[in-house]
C-alpha cells in the first residue's frame, strides 16, 4: 500500500511516499512544494499548495495520508498562517476519499527515532537508515518521510483504536 507523509508550510510544504507491506517499508518519492512571498497573496499560495498536492495524488494514487500536526508558536501570525497551509494537506487528500491522520512532532520523532527530542540531523540519518534508497533534498522532505514512517507503524494501532 501506499502512504503519504506530508509535512506542511507555507513556504515549504514537504511531501514522501512509501509503500509499506508487513513490516517493511520502501521509499517511492518525494518532494516540495514552495511558494514565494512576493506579494501575490496568501490565497494564490495555498492555491500553488493545493495544485501541486492534488498533482502528487494523482501521480501516485495513496491510500492513506498522514500530516504532522502544528506546534504553537511564539508568534500568532506564523501559527495563523502554518494552520492554513496545514488546512490544505489535510483538505485535499479528505476530498478525494482518503482517510487522513495526524500526528505530533514527538510522536513522529518518537517513532522514528527512538526519542521524542531528536534533532533535524538525527532524523534525516534515521530516515535514510530506514528507507535506504530515499533521496531527499532538503529537511522538509526527510520530514515527510518521518510522517509516512510513522504512519505505516501506528495505523494498525490506530485502526483498532477506531473500532
Amino acid at each position: 500500500m501506499i502512504l503519504l507523509g506530508l509535512d506542511p508550510g507555507l513556504r515549504f510544504t514537504g511531501w514522501g511516499l512509501i509503500s509499506h507491506e508487513g513490516q517493511k517499508s520502501q521509499f517511492i518519492a518525494c518532494g516540495t512544494i514552495t511558494t514565494k512571498k512576493d506579494g501575490s497573496g496568501l490565497a494564490k499560495r495555498l492555491v500553488h499548495i493545493y495544485d501541486e498536492l492534488q498533482r502528487v495524488l494523482m501521480d501516485f494514487d495513496p491510500i492513506e495520508a498522514a500530516v504532522e500536526e502544528t506546534f504553537s508558536n511564539v508568534n500568532a501570525k506564523t501559527t495563523l498562517m502554518l494552520g492554513q497551509a496545514r488546512a490544505v494537506s489535510l483538505l485535499v487528500p479528505a476530498l478525494k476519499g482518503i482517510e487522513v491522520s495526524e500526528y505530533s512532532a514527538n510522536q513522529i520523532k518518537k517513532t522514528v527515532s527512538g526519542s521524542g527530542h531528536a534533532g533535524k540531523e538525527q532524523m534525516m540519518r534515521m530516515v535514510k537508515m530506514l528507507l535506504p534508497k530515499a533521496k531527499f533534498n532538503n529537511d522538509h522532505e526527510a520530514d515527510a518521510l518521518a510522517v509516512a514512517l510513522c504512519h505505516a507503524h501506528n495505523r494498525a494501532h490506530n485502526k483498532m483504536l477506531a473500532g
